[in-house]
């Protein structure tokens, strides 16, 4: 992708720096251009104001040299960072320092909160005595950082004792990597507060008066007893202290009004984390749910139109052989511009110039403003979709799973112009994931799944096989079965092993010998015998297979489809509700699916007649509710009786 599309690598300075510069200009240099300045560098407006964004050494340096060219000031980017204590720029020093009542405590956590400015140097802080500390800067390796940085981080460190003291510090600068050195060493000293120097001078000065006044006694004792010198004192100390207590307010006063504007800011902040942790959470809970991809998509798209501030939205997924996007789910197109989603594939090739596949490819995010400024780079394809689906600028981001790609999230609006900014970037980043980890979890479960269900199929379909006249059998006595569970209301789990079970309720014929299974006669008693172990081998059978969850009960409802309300069946011998509900629906599905059947040794019954037989035999043999149930379920389904 050409510049300007993908985000560069080598962004070492966040945009904050630029802000402060730009109202720093617009306070003292109201005829500077800042449009112009912001063109020459490289800059976009929504971009200085996004706290997300960084900036690179070249369009650091490009603005640098407008600005100084501009303004004629060789000192300028001193000046600029000193303004960080202005009332108009304060927040942003503020968000760090905030909370510290100690000067010495807030140099020392430059440290910590440097990294937030910038990513081109390493900062440690340490106190060498109540009023001065010392800071080294080291630069990282392939860093070219320019003398006007090092102004500009005095400047940074002046503006923080200003808004705890309103006092510029002392800054003595004795190592500098741009003078020979190999770090940037700053030695600062500051003054302390007004408020604080004129308490310490009334507690000196008590301390004074204890000490002399014994002496002073006895050199003028009518002084003493009339008060004078008590009262003097009383006087000067409380005095004082009512000074310096009216100094501590007024510098509190400010120092409050500053706050406000970033406790504002941090809300704020709060609000966008809060909503971005209600998202992660959300999605878990649908994880938990374990529902299908389809589904699982379909509410993952739901919480992101809920919580993301974006008209519209979608998931691609990769194909198996990751050589195409398809879309998968979505928000906020329109009936149209759905059916093209629907029917659309993005070719997903390395070499490809589209946004979507450098996305999936390269796994890093897209930032498109300007949808026009790519639409040379793109194929005809990517053009054509980009117009019928009138997008303007958008945002995607790569879903990717243990460092493998599997699709693209793709944002954007259409009712607001607006600039994208990296911070939304940075969000959709966060939470992308845990998309990523939802949809690999719900594909595993699904391709496990249709893994299982093609084994079942195939199982079934070998004793099926066996005989020309019974192929078929298992998948139907499968859909009677399954109809009669919906019709009763049974629940999707209880109808899943009722499947499995029906599918596989004659395995256990494997058993018998085909003389028998495909005799065209009637059978002696020894073959009836026979045939009847298949029953109790299938539940052998089937219990190695090792069934559990949902689907533990199948061994023993398939094994039991012979068994009969009055005791009459086998292979147990069971009764009523001794025999499993679920051995009781296929019963009743085996017998009318068998009736209704060629055998070797009849035609098929009439459907009529088989309702005939089931009626004859509810309550003696087959569950009443069941039989209802059959019938609800085939009337409705073949219009029938």
């Amino acid at each position: 992708m050409a510049n300007g599309i993908k985000t560069n690598k080598n962004e070492l300075y966040n945009s904050r720096i630029i802000n402060t510069y730009i109202k720093f200009l617009k306070s003292r240099y109201g005829h500077v251009n800042i449009d112009e300045l912001l063109a020459y560098a490289g800059m976009e407006a929504y971009q200085v104001e996004d706290e997300g964004h960084w900036f690179s050494q070249w369009q650091i340096d490009r603005f640098y040299e407008k600005i100084e060219q501009l303004t004629g000031n060789k000192n300028i980017a001193r000046e600029a960072g000193r303004y960080a204590a202005s009332s108009d720029a304060i927040g942003v020093m503020l968000q760090y320092i905030q909370g510290l009542v100690d000067l010495a405590k807030a140099y020392e956590m430059v440290g910590k909160f440097a990294p937030k400015f910038t990513r081109s140097s390493v900062y440690e802080s340490r106190r060498i005595g109540d009023n001065k500390v010392e800071i080294t800067v080291t630069p990282k390796e392939g860093v070219s950082e320019k003398p006007f940085q090092c102004q500009n981080r005095i400047g940074y460190f002046e503006s923080i004792a200003i808004i705890f003291n309103n006092n510029i510090p002392d800054i003595q600068h004795d190592e500098c990597i741009f003078k020979g050195g190999k770090v940037c060493h700053y030695t600062i000293t500051w003054k302390n507060s007004e408020a604080a120097t004129l308490k310490k001078i009334a507690f000196f000065s008590a301390a004074l008066f204890m000490i002399i006044a014994p002496a002073s006694y006895a050199v003028n004792p009518w002084a003493f007893s009339t008060g004078f010198y008590v009262l003097l004192f009383m006087l000067v100390f409380t005095g004082a202290l009512a000074y310096s207590d009216f100094l501590e307010k007024k510098e509190l006063r400010t120092a409050l009004g500053s706050f406000k504007n970033t406790s504002d800011k941090l809300v704020d902040q709060i609000d966008i984390q809060y909503n971005n942790a209600l998202i992660i959470q959300e999605i878990g809970y649908v994880i938990s749910k374990q529902t299908g991809i389809d589904k699982l998509l379909l509410n993952i798209i739901r919480i992101l139109e809920k919580r993301l501030d974006f008209d519209r939205g979608m998931i691609l997924l990769a194909n198996s052989d990751k050589t195409e996007l398809a879309f998968r789910a979505g928000f906020g197109y329109t009936k149209e511009q759905s059916e093209i989603l629907n029917g659309v594939r993005f070719h997903l090739r390395k070499t490809s110039s589209g946004v979507f596949s450098a996305s999936f490819f390269e796994q890093e995010p897209f930032l498109i403003n300007d949808a026009e400024e790519i639409k040379f780079l793109l194929s005809q394809h990517s053009r054509e979709f980009m117009e019928q689906m009138n997008v303007k600028s958008f945002i995607c981001c790569p879903i990717v799973y243990e460092n493998e790609s599997i699709g693209v999230l793709a944002l954007d609006n259409i009712t607001v112009r607006r600039h994208f900014l990296q911070s939304e970037v940075n969000m959709l980043m966060g939470i992308a994931p845990q998309i990523a980890v939802s949809i690999h979890n719900a594909l595993e479960t699904e391709a496990k799944e249709k893994q299982f269900k093609s084994v079942i199929q195939l199982l079934a379909a070998s004793i099926d096989a066996r005989d020309s006249l019974t192929a078929g059998h298992s998948i139907k006595v499968t859909e009677y079965a399954v109809g009669i569970c919906r019709q009763m209301g049974k629940s999707r789990d209880f109808t899943e092993m009722l499947r499995v079970a029906a599918l596989l309720h004659d395995y256990g014929k494997i058993g018998v010998s085909d003389s028998v299974l495909k005799k065209e006669g009637r059978l002696t008693h020894d073959e009836y015998e026979e045939i009847k172990t298949h029953a109790i081998k299938t539940k052998e059978i089937l219990e190695q297979i090792k069934f559990e969850g949902i689907y533990a009960g199948v061994p023993e409802v398939a094994a039991y489809h012979h068994e009969k309300l009055d005791g009459s069946g086998y292979p147990l011998g069971l009764k009523g509700d001794e025999i499993p509900l679920g051995a009781r629906i296929i019963a009743v599905a085996d017998f009318f699916e068998a009736v209704t059947s060629k055998r070797h040794y009849r035609e098929p019954m009439r459907v009529s007649d088989g309702f005939a037989l089931l009626r004859g035999q509810s309550g003696i043999h087959y569950d009443p509710e069941v039989i209802e149930a059959f019938f609800r379920y085939y009337t409705k389904t073949y219009s029938a009786v």
